[in-house]
């Protein structure tokens, strides 16, 4: 059945003010259509032009630069063909998710003790935007990768260009990694509890979520957290309530606020392919208005100190029953 149901503005975005004193405001716009929709069930031209509205109602509104939020960002050729008919700018936030998802894996490995040059590191969605530079940059730092994804092809073609790594289709080799950086285009939980190794830190950056709620129930030994929280600069007032706490945003909005704050009108992360000089150039912009990686968080709440001791317990306890195997008696 085709959606009748039009955009509409959600709410008024004040108060986002960097530390250089520039300022800028803009607004929420609903796009009525539902994840199986935009990528499974509608044709693609509908779904643009249901898009191409919400960019329309954003000039209406004076705004300069739209971001492309959940799977309006990965439907079609991600943001190219809208930016084509757009009468403004058009980013899917990409760059700067990317930048936090690596910030916040490596900030949370330091807190489980986990030294990547010692560890393994697999990427679940390793051929998307995402995925890939996030395995480009994160591959650099770790003892061997595992790069997940659907197409043999693709996920073979990747591995061959990484350092120490190789390339798999099955989930189930998750266990073998101290750390995992999960970013598909799902629209449902795929990483199981099963699928998990004791101590070991999960960056999910995908939304929906990647990892099972299940893993909550049932894993206290694991880090489980949301990749791509930032802490907004300014007595900043979203107008609604999408589970966070105040003033903290997802990445790929406030990659849309820096263009604005840059005065740069422009479509910056588009397509399939993130290039590292993009990723570089937002943790610049980061650094300059006063954007960065908020506390962790976890299945919409605050990660705890008691959370990240369990689980950095359950890794110690693991090493060690290790060691003693490898000991023999």
């Amino acid at each position: 059945m085709i959606a009748k149901k039009h955009p509409m503005v959600l709410s008024e975005i004040k108060g986002v003010r960097s530390k250089t004193g520039a300022q800028t405001e803009g607004c929420f716009i609903g796009l009525p259509l539902t994840p199986r929709q935009i990528t499974q069930t509608l044709p693609i031209e509908f779904v643009y032009e249901r898009m191409l509205e919400c960019c329309e109602l954003a000039r209406s509104h004076g705004a300069s630069v739209i971001g492309l939020g959940a799977f309006t960002a990965v439907a079609g050729d991600a943001g190219v063909t809208l930016a084509q008919r757009s009468p403004i700018a058009v980013t899917t936030g990409n760059s700067y998710t990317v930048a936090t998802a690596i910030e916040g894996t490596i900030k949370a490995c330091s807190m489980l003790c986990i030294e990547p040059a010692e560890a393994t590191l697999a990427v679940v969605g390793a051929t998307g935007s995402i995925g890939k530079t996030c395995s480009r940059v994160l591959s650099r730092s770790f003892e061997r990768t595992i790069v997940i994804g659907r197409d043999p092809e693709r996920t073979d073609q990747l591995a061959s260009e990484l350092e120490r790594a190789e390339s798999t289709t099955e989930l189930e080799r998750l266990r073998e990694a101290e750390v995992v950086v999960t970013v598909t285009s799902s629209d449902a939980a795929i990483i199981l509890p099963e699928h998990l190794r004791a101590g070991s830190v999960i960056c999910d950056v995908a939304r929906p979520r990647d990892v099972s709620m299940r893993v909550a129930r049932e894993r206290p030994d694991v880090l489980v957290i949301e990749g791509g929280v930032v802490e907004v600069p300014g007595e900043v007032n979203f107008g609604l309530s999408f589970g966070f706490p105040p003033k903290t945003a997802y990445a790929c909005m406030a990659e849309t606020m820096m263009l604005a704050l840059e005065e740069r009108p422009e479509s910056f992360s588009l397509g399939k392919d993130v290039t590292v000089e993009q990723v570089e150039e937002t943790q610049r912009w980061a650094a300059k208005h006063g954007f960065k990686l908020a506390g962790f968080r976890s299945f919409e709440r605050a990660v705890d100190e008691a959370a990240i001791t369990r689980a950095r317990n359950a890794r110690a306890e693991s090493r060690c029953g290790r060691a003693a195997i490898a000991a023999g008696p």
